[in-house]
């Protein structure tokens, strides 16, 4: 422990609210975005994984969370879940995710703002010296874009200044709208006095990736903004599996099955039409929608899993709340095809998987090698780590 860094586990006993972090060694690395969905977990995933790769000693902190889970009895951002649940931080998880907003949260702050924001700023800077204690990089992930948080103080703006943190932009793909965001953005911050290393472009068609980076990147240098990278669109990364679409739906399961949707869909097919004009659709990665008294789509489905030997398709979600025949059911209780049924109509269940967001979750495992691929190839890493001065590089991270 350096002479600067006080030991986490004995600050609690403190009576004095912190102000600021003491922590002044650990090098902060703040995400931010032009708006939600942009990117920003996985940018912080991928340069978590990529800076582990240079040091054992990197930290990660999401101080204001809108989404959580409940964990041991605190609410913990499921962003800070995912990352742990990846990298085993070994760091108490609520050390990474102090502050959660709940539905009252910012009626409460505003009954008795002064002191509310006293205690707010202490209990993120305690948890930031924990979970920046002994780390050479923390990533700290923000929540939406710069002005996100103002109504109760900490816009990402606000805590990346009181981290002393310098920020990363993360905007979705294009030129003039992402350009022009991250400009706003960036004068968002500036205005608080925080320092921004750079933007990166997510979620770019990659027949367009050459143009945009060359042009987005240009636009930005005339507005002092180094262009990191461009990260490409991964299909992977947007495409829901059917676990993910039955907790947007509310729906239940029908049978257990043991791939438990975990299969990505791919294609979505309404079951309007006959049955025989079904069969050419059947493959791994549709999902049938189709009302449960359309008998015929389910046995063509479950025939031809029997004729296969195999689940050919990923799934089927049946509408209205229709149960089929209680013999058709016995059947549905036997295939290997997921069989799930809601209470919505067929082409409302459609348009809602279409417009989901879909978010990484603990279980994608097989995005996490895509993401970390992504930024290792993409993203311009030896930038980051030179927007800190040589001296406060630590030597592990000397060439």
């Amino acid at each position: 422990m350096t002479a600067k860094q006080s030991s986490p586990f004995v600050e609690s006993n403190d009576k004095e609210l912190l102000r600021v972090p003491r922590n002044t060694t650990t090098k902060r690395i703040f995400i931010a975005a032009t708006r939600m969905n942009d990117g920003k977990t996985t940018v912080s995933l991928a340069l978590f994984s990529a800076l582990r790769a240079l040091s054992a000693r990197v930290g990660f902190i999401k101080p204001v969370g809108q989404r959580f889970v409940e964990v041991e009895g605190h609410k913990i951002d499921e962003d800070t879940v995912l990352l742990d649940t990846i990298f085993n931080v070994e760091v108490p998880i609520q050390a990474m995710s102090p502050i959660s907003i709940h539905h009252t949260f910012t009626r409460e702050y505003l009954d008795e703002p002064g002191e509310n924001h006293a205690e707010l700023i202490d209990k993120m800077c305690r948890a930031f010296d924990r979970a920046a204690y002994e780390k050479d990089y923390i990533i700290i992930e923000g929540t939406g874009h710069a002005g996100v948080g103002s109504v109760f103080d900490l816009s990402n703006a606000d805590v990346a200044k009181r981290l002393n943190a310098k920020v990363i932009i993360v905007a979705r793909g294009g030129i003039g709208r992402p350009v022009d965001e991250i400009a706003l953005n960036k004068a968002l911050f500036e205005q608080a006095g925080v320092e921004v290393i750079g933007a990166i472009i997510n979620k770019v068609e990659a027949d367009k990736l050459e143009m945009i980076s060359n042009y987005a990147g240009k636009a930005l240098a005339s507005k002092e903004i180094p262009l990191l990278g461009c990260i490409p669109l991964e299909e992977t990364l947007t495409t829901p599996n059917l676990k993910q679409i039955v907790e947007e739906l509310g729906a239940r399961w029908l049978n257990h099955c043991p791939v438990a949707g975990s299969e990505r869909i791919n294609k979505v097919i309404i079951g309007a039409m006959a049955a025989k004009g079904l069969v050419e659709f059947l493959q791994p990665g549709v999902l049938i929608i189709t009302p449960g008294d359309r008998e015929d789509i389910i046995l063509s489905a479950m025939a031809a899993e029997g004729i296969a030997g195999k689940s050919i398709v990923s799934g089927i979600i049946l509408t209205r709340d229709l149960l089929p025949h209680p013999k058709l059911m016995e059947m549905i209780e036997k295939t290997r095809i997921p069989v799930v049924i809601c209470r919505q109509e067929s082409y409302y269940v459609a348009s809602k998987i279409n417009n989901m967001t879909i978010k990484t979750q603990p279980y994608d495992t097989d995005k996490i090698p895509i993401i970390q691929n992504l930024i290792t190839k993409n993203i311009d890493i030896e930038s980051i780590r030179n927007a800190f001065s040589a001296e406060e590089i630590p030597l592990d991270f000397a060439d």
